[in-house]
């Protein structure tokens, strides 16, 4: 009885009067709204769709599908799938694999984790290939590295770029030993492709791991990542399990890749398709006769005009010069590159260790000519200066220097190198990871690099860190630049034993560049007319334009030999 004393009932007036509720569950047509997997909000789909697949209200990234990614990437109707029904094997006769497989197909509607074909992104011709993370985890068996080798070796024949997007959880269990040395044939297909001077861009997304990694999604000549996305050879709860530890936050993640020097950059969605088209676009294969002929028509109807070779007499000091070269305000690398270049894209890393800031590099156009620019790099103030190590760079940095000219030689570009650095760091840290050998390689490499090579020391050439990226076809100075054994202040340290004669140190060092255009250990001195700035120094800038046209109509037609040999001849003589 006391229990149903407490029982809920319901009255005549309870019904009669009772409020309706406006609905009990929206009825909501089936793929109208999507859940983030990141913030678990709902999200509307088509705000999804027109986001590029990106979460409005976290900014989460869903998983693509391959012909989503596909009309994400290639221009409308230029797209033509190849390979798209290869036969199934079962290698190792894995029971219920073709099950699992004949699943998937159901599902996805693909033969297989991979869809390739050939494109146009942003009207250059292309070579594509996309996974698809829901067919059995993207993983890599024979057929999916069958798809991707025949995929690359057809570039290689058309001399077309590759462009990969990977995700993918590695190898394909159930085809066992067959699934791994899909990871060596694709890598040799790459191989090829790259010995034919061919481009190959590879995109990582989440989650690219395992086999995939460790093969052809590593080997891009340039290698672009989305936000976020998990990047590794052994997965999170593998190492976790391993090491019985917990990982840190974001490791393994792009920007932890971007950081450590892996790869060249972090590109969001809705900005892939333009980044890989300008990419695409600075790899066209040109013609330099077209610039050769261009700027020999105007160099002819200038040739009554004096060339500017050494600035007018001045007054100064070396001392003066000295301290004019380390003035906080005087332009930077990436200055001169945003004024004389257009179209420059920043890469990172050196692939094995970490991303200098100290070094800036990248590709550009220079009058519509492809060129690699690379540049030592001051801040301008505290934080920068941290961040840049005040223009002294690591090995890593060298080592990312010469990762850059080798991909330049690869593909014809010239080389501009500007240098501007008190010296090579020289921390703890740095002789830890070979600092000596990193700047002996690269002198090692550059004396037989064979396209053009020019470096200009714009502010501080200091030792071995300046001469580390200039060792060009020609070396040239900004009139109020220094290039030096050592530091003035080192060297009174050293032979006067008091640093405070830095003053006549520099005097009797020879470091101005009137001094080693005298010498015969330079070739050109950029004037200023005013000590250079931020505020003036488009004037320089134009003057080192119209330098380096003379440059360019000098060397682009000399041979592979004929620009190696030069550049031995030059130094060969000092």
């Amino acid at each position: 009885m006391l229990r149903n004393m407490f029982k809920k009932t319901y009255t005549l007036i309870d019904s009669k009067y009772k409020t309706p509720e406006k609905s009990e569950e929206p009825n909501i047509p089936e793929g109208l709204w999507k859940k983030c997997n990141k913030c678990g909000q709902p999200i509307y789909s088509e705000d999804v769709k027109n986001n590029h697949y990106v979460c409005t209200k976290c900014t989460g990234y869903f998983r693509l599908h391959a012909f989503q990614r596909i009309e994400m990437t290639a221009d409308l109707g230029t797209f033509t799938e190849w390979d798209k029904e290869m036969e199934f094997a079962n290698p190792l006769d894995f029971p219920g694999y073709d099950k699992k497989v004949a699943a998937a197909k159901e599902k996805t509607g693909l033969s297989e984790a991979i869809v390739t074909g050939i494109c146009e992104i942003g009207g250059q011709r292309a070579v594509l290939g996309v996974m698809d993370a829901r067919f059995i985890m993207s993983s890599m068996g024979h057929v999916v590295g069958e798809k991707i080798a025949r995929a690359i070796e057809q570039a290689t024949l058309l001399k077309l770029p590759v462009v990969l997007f990977a995700c993918s959880g590695g190898a394909r269990m159930q085809e066992g030993i067959v699934s791994l040395m899909q990871m060596a044939k694709t890598s040799a297909a790459l191989k090829r492709h790259h010995e034919a001077g061919q481009l190959y861009i590879s995109v990582l997304t989440d989650p690219t791991t395992g086999g995939v990694t460790a093969s052809f999604a590593m080997l891009g000549d340039v290698i672009l990542a989305e936000p976020g996305a998990l990047i590794g050879f052994a997965g999170p709860r593998v190492i976790e399990q391993t090491i019985g530890q917990k990982l840190p936050e974001g490791f393994q993640r792009s920007e932890f890749l971007l950081e450590h020097g892996f790869i060249d950059k972090i590109v969001p969605r809705n900005e892939m398709k333009e980044t890989i088209a300008k990419i695409l676009k600075l790899h066209k294969p040109y013609a330099v006769k077209e610039f050769y002929v261009d700027k020999q028509i105007s160099s002819e109807e200038d040739s009554g005009k004096k060339k500017t070779l050494r600035p007018k007499k001045s007054k100064r000091s070396a001392w003066d010069t000295v301290l004019l070269s380390r003035r906080a305000d005087r332009p930077v690398a990436s200055d001169y590159i945003r004024e004389v270049f257009d179209d420059f894209m920043e890469f990172a890393g050196d692939r094995y260790f970490k991303d200098d800031g100290a070094i800036v590099g990248g590709i550009a156009s220079f009058h519509g000519m492809p060129v690699t620019v690379i540049g030592q790099e001051k801040g301008k103030n505290t934080k920068d200066n941290i961040k840049r190590n005040f223009g002294m760079p690591s090995p890593e940095g060298y080592r990312k220097a010469l990762r850059l000219m080798k991909q330049a030689e690869t593909f014809g570009r010239p080389i501009i190198c500007l240098v501007d650095t008190p010296g090579a760091f020289c921390g703890l840290e740095a002789e830890e990871r070979g600092q000596g050998e990193a700047i002996a390689r690269n002198l090692f490499e550059m004396a037989s690099l064979t396209v053009p090579v020019l470096s200009i020391v714009i502010g501080e050439g200091g030792s071995g860190g300046a001469l580390a990226m200039a060792v060009g076809n020609e070396v040239w100075m900004m009139e109020n630049a220094i290039y030096s054994i050592l530091s003035p202040e080192g060297f009174a340290s050293i032979l006067y034993k008091d640093s405070k004669k830095a003053n006549d140190a520099a005097r009797v060092m020879k470091i101005t560049a009137k001094d080693l255009l005298e010498l015969g250990l330079i070739e050109r001195v950029i004037p200023e007319e005013e000590p250079v700035s931020g505020e003036n120094i488009s004037a320089a800038a134009m003057e080192m334009d119209k330098a380096m046209e003379e440059f360019f109509l000098t060397y682009l037609l000399k041979s592979k030999e004929e620009l190696a040999n030069q550049r031995y001849e030059r130094f060969r003589r000092m």
